[in-house]
């Protein structure tokens, strides 16, 4: 069981923060949806699995993000896990107001959602539940479909760059 600290909650620096857990190792996603027939999404790096029965991953998204209201709107959308090949890719979903698929080949997923080529990995789902979580909303989603390619390997973020080198 876990309780919420009482008093007051102590205040750290956001860069501090940035700088220690950036010695935690995460892979990459983008999740996408198709809004009012259009592709939309957005890099995600605070992915996880949560629950295998029922099948639930989770991620969460700054509440600034201004494709995340689009993506929640959608059915069903794709976490699309990134091969090491694609920080360029990261990159671009990672940008705000520009055209993110451009030049990006996909294909829908079974549910619908945008599946990108050449990712090591994709879950479709559904969102199941939301909740607070500070600056960033914390999504509980429902697992519908998923698959992977074990040829691939996935992209990593460390220490505010890409792979495990030291930076």
């Amino acid at each position: 069981m876990s309780q919420q600290a009482d008093g007051p909650v102590t205040v750290v620096d956001p860069a501090g923060i940035r700088d220690v857990l950036g010695h935690f190792a995460t892979g990459l996603t983008v999740i996408t949806a198709i809004h009012e027939g259009v592709p939309v999404g957005f890099t995600c790096q605070a992915f996880s699995s949560l629950s295998l029965d029922p099948a639930l991953v989770t991620f969460s998204v700054s509440r600034n993000s201004s494709s995340w209201p689009k993506v929640r709107q959608a059915p069903s959308l794709c976490v699309n896990v990134l091969s090491d090949d694609q920080a360029d890719v990261s990159k671009a979903f990672g940008r705000s107001g520009a055209d993110k698929f451009a030049g990006l080949a996909w294909r829908p997923s079974a549910h619908g959602a945008p599946l990108l080529d050449g990712v090591a990995a994709f879950v479709d789902a559904r969102i199941w539940a939301e909740y607070d979580g500070g600056d960033h909303t914390i999504v509980a989603a429902a697992v519908l479909d998923l698959g992977a390619d074990a040829t691939r390997t996935p992209l990593i973020f460390h220490r505010g760059g890409y792979g495990l080198r030291a930076h």
